[in-house]
């Protein structure tokens, strides 16, 4: 089922969708399961599965010269979003990123996603390289979320890279796209960021995840500016569990966010790891229960690498 289907199913309701990364290359599935079989409890509607490109690294000759090499850290998202659909009946939602794949390699992708019934998909640009500063595209692939909107919404019409492909049966995916509360580093202001994320649903888009936020108020405060530039799919908050002072810096240089100050006071008065979980799971909560108060289509957890305390908020919510 769609996401959107899924939004329109629940009446209202929230539905209740869950993050994870793929395990690095030599972990099992079971390492998968071991995230998810506690959550299924709270009935999520679906799970994306992140994406990651290939990395560069140089590897030593026996001569002494060196090799670069490509290597992919965390393989088997399409193949992950396989086995969740068939061992726990939900709908998998694999990211799509621009970062290290050609524009066929995207669109043999999709087939491999279409031939396994998966119809979501989230498309990103993705992030820069690992070492870099900046996003340098595939040579043969895309540069913006823009450009893999439209190479999905060209499938869903039958239309393949290959010219000479007539009659091509369509694909059906539903494609969502990342929205930022606190507007993209990278956009010079919050208009241009509003104009480029209009463009991605003009072109096909049918629904926004948003990036995490930490104060309720820039989530409103986006969703209200979207719908007054004319941007009206659904848009879905997206929130993160602090769980150490050691985020209170990490979390800002990387994502771009802002953090309150009561969130970052109680944090720093924590005296041991356990008190500073205990902070990061009672603002998550506080975060979570204020959402669904107000009425929204759906909470999504970025579960990754703790998904005890989203656990432990879904629990009280419950």
């Amino acid at each position: 089922m769609k996401v959107t289907e899924h939004i329109a199913k629940a009446n209202g309701k929230p539905i209740i969708s869950f993050e994870i990364l793929p395990p690095t290359k030599g972990k099992s599935i079971q390492s998968i399961h071991k995230i998810l079989d506690p959550l299924m409890e709270f009935d999520p509607a679906f799970i994306n599965v992140t994406y990651h490109r290939s990395e560069q690294v140089f590897k030593k000759r026996n001569d002494g010269s060196f090799d670069k090499v490509d290597i992919r850290k965390r393989p088997g998202t399409v193949g992950i979003c396989a086995a969740i659909m068939n061992h726990y009946k939900v709908d998998a939602v694999p990211h799509l990123i621009c970062g290290g794949f050609s524009k066929d390699e995207t669109e043999n992708a999709l087939i491999d996603l279409n031939f396994l019934g998966i119809n979501n998909v989230l498309a990103l640009r993705g992030d820069p390289p690992h070492g870099e500063k900046y996003f340098r595209p595939h040579a043969s692939g895309h540069n913006y979320a823009i450009d893999l909107v439209k190479q999905v919404a060209a499938l869903n019409n039958g239309s393949y890279l290959e010219d000479d492909i007539t009659n091509a049966d369509a694909t059906n995916f539903c494609i969502g796209v990342a929205g930022y509360p606190e507007k993209h580093f990278e956009s010079a202001n919050p208009m241009l960021d509003l104009m480029h994320l209009k463009q991605k649903v003009d072109a096909g888009a049918e629904y926004i995840t948003t990036q995490m936020f930490f104060n309720n108020d820039k989530y409103f405060e986006f969703v209200e500016q979207c719908r007054a530039n004319d941007i009206n799919v659904p848009i879905i908050p997206g929130l993160k569990p602090l769980s150490s002072k050691r985020q209170l810096s990490m979390i800002p240089s990387v994502f771009h966010v802002d953090l309150p100050e009561e969130l970052v006071q109680n944090m720093q008065n924590a005296t041991s790891r356990d008190e500073e979980k205990k902070v990061g799971e009672d603002w998550l909560y506080k975060q979570a229960k204020g959402l669904l108060d107000k009425g929204i289509p759906g909470l999504h957890f970025y579960t990754l690498g703790k998904p005890d305390l989203v656990y432990n908020v879904m629990k009280k919510l419950s």
